[in-house]
């Protein structure tokens, strides 16, 4: 329940709600001007929290103090999440093996920063004649980061393009 969805005082507009106080008793069911002119006595608001029940629930409280706390839970949870970015390594089926060193180095970097790697073979002119070239370059990396990673999208075919995506293992 955001604070976008809810209304409050007088955006209620059904005849009758239950009313749950501000320590969260129960006072019942009563007529929404009632409830209003309660939270009124008392300097808070008449929220709405549960709209699709029968009568609505509304709940008497600082509105601005609970947007604010929601806000807070929304942002904290924000922070927890670690966000999984998407590197390329893109390469040639022509491809030397110092360069193939290099590249396999740079991925297994990536994976062990926890990152997901699209490692991409690129056809020019009539390499395209000869994917299985690139197919090739494909497993040979694989074997030589073997070991440290899952594959999520094997090898295939996009327009001029072979590729796959690995992630990192997990760790437990």
């Amino acid at each position: 329940m955001s604070g976008k969805d809810l209304r409050i005082n007088e955006q209620i507009r059904v005849r009758e709600v239950r009313l749950i106080r501000d320590g969260n008793e129960q006072q019942g069911i009563m007529p929404t001007i009632e409830a209003l002119a309660i939270a009124r006595e008392q300097n808070l608001d008449l929220v709405e929290v549960a709209p699709q029940a029968s009568p609505p629930v509304v709940k008497i409280m600082d509105y601005g103090k609970f947007k604010f706390e929601n806000e807070k839970k929304v942002r904290d949870s924000k922070k927890k999440q670690k966000l999984l970015k998407m590197k390329e390594i893109r390469m040639q089926p022509k491809i030397d093996e110092h360069d193939m060193d290099f590249k396999s180095k740079h991925i297994q970097e990536f994976l062990s920063e926890g990152n997901k790697v699209k490692v991409t073979v690129r056809f020019r002119g009539r390499e395209l004649a000869h994917t299985e070239l690139g197919l090739e370059v494909l497993k040979d990396m694989l074997k030589r980061i073997e070991g440290s990673y899952v594959m999520d999208k094997p090898p295939t075919m996009e327009g001029r393009f072979m590729s796959m995506v690995l992630s990192p293992k997990t760790k437990k």
